[in-house]
């Protein structure tokens, strides 16, 4: 089949299944007049970046599951690189928790203390004698 065609059956663009190509990801066959042709098999991989990057594994990192599958695997994640990948993206998500729970922490301690210096009330303005007066003209 060709790139348009594998496009739409796999729900990704064209640029998409180009990008997959540069990464190693795809290796569509070359017909004589230069046009790629793809088989059930790219297809499948095509198929399968798309729902690895659905839930958090970028095409970048999607090369242990498409080893897996040209392997002969039913699956992308029954081969231990599969496995490793998924421990790593955990591991990146737990980071980037802590990471947006660190500074939630540092924003509501901010807040609380900003609290007992401003003003309650919209009546009584900003609080900053600059900004009232920019907003009084």
């Amino acid at each position: 089949m060709q790139i348009s065609e594998l496009a739409d059956r796999a729900g990704v663009t064209v640029k998409a299944v180009r990008y997959y190509e540069r990464l190693g990801l795809l290796a569509p066959h070359r017909l004589a007049n230069g046009y790629r042709d793809y088989d059930d098999g790219q297809l499948r991989a095509a198929r399968e970046i798309r729902e690895l990057a659905a839930v958090g594994i970028p095409p970048s990192k999607a090369a242990p599951f498409i080893a897996c599958l040209g392997s002969g695997h039913a699956r992308s994640d029954e081969c231990p690189a599969s496995v490793v990948a998924y421990t790593d993206g955990i591991a990146e998500l737990d980071a980037a928790i802590a990471a947006l729970e660190a500074r939630r922490e540092q924003l509501a301690r901010r807040l609380a203390s900003a609290t007992d210096v401003v003003p309650p009330s919209p009546d009584q303005g900003t609080g900053c004698t600059v900004i009232d007066s920019l907003l009084a003209r």
